[in-house]
């Protein structure tokens, strides 16, 4: 995530979720907080970016915070965004990125029934340098079980 480094400010994340109702009204992006029920914290976020309306798909992202892994949070949003992204959006492909050296979020993508397509090389300017990408997809005949909106709702409320 070219957008997690350190001299990340509370004036950056102020900018971002003012833009969030802009791009979700002009349909250019549509963010999602992934909200504890219980306690009301922020676990992380999931959101469809990078869209291109000419090829009718978009990008998957996801995060989660460290504290909150390894419990299935990353993989039910993914798959409550990839299911409004298909069914209610109408997207026809959705793509999930994701570095070559993180474990974790293949995973994530593989457990939300993407499948993985190839490896992109040298496709990722993080931190740290350039990395291979691999490329996961989902269409609609990934996702075998429905998701209702009421359901997506309660999990991943927009950002």
């Amino acid at each position: 995530m070219t957008w997690c480094r350190r001299d990340y400010s509370l004036a950056d994340s102020r900018t971002f979720i003012a833009r969030c109702d802009s791009d979700w009204e002009k349909g250019e992006r549509y963010n999602f907080a992934i909200v504890d029920p219980t306690d009301k914290i922020l676990v992380g976020s999931v959101g469809l970016n990078r869209i291109d309306r000419a090829h009718n798909f978009a990008h998957i992202g996801y995060w989660v915070r460290r504290t909150r892994t390894g419990h299935g949070v990353a993989t039910s949003a993914t798959r409550l965004v990839a299911s409004f992204g298909l069914k209610e959006l109408g997207f026809h492909r959705l793509e999930i990125l994701v570095p070559g050296n993180n474990a974790a979020s293949q995973r994530v993508a593989q457990k939300a029934g993407a499948k993985f397509e190839g490896t992109l090389r040298k496709r990722l300017v993080l931190s740290d340098g350039l990395h291979d990408a691999f490329l996961y997809s989902l269409v609609p005949a990934d996702l075998a079980l429905p998701v209702s909106r009421s359901m997506a709702t309660t999990a991943a409320s927009p950002a």
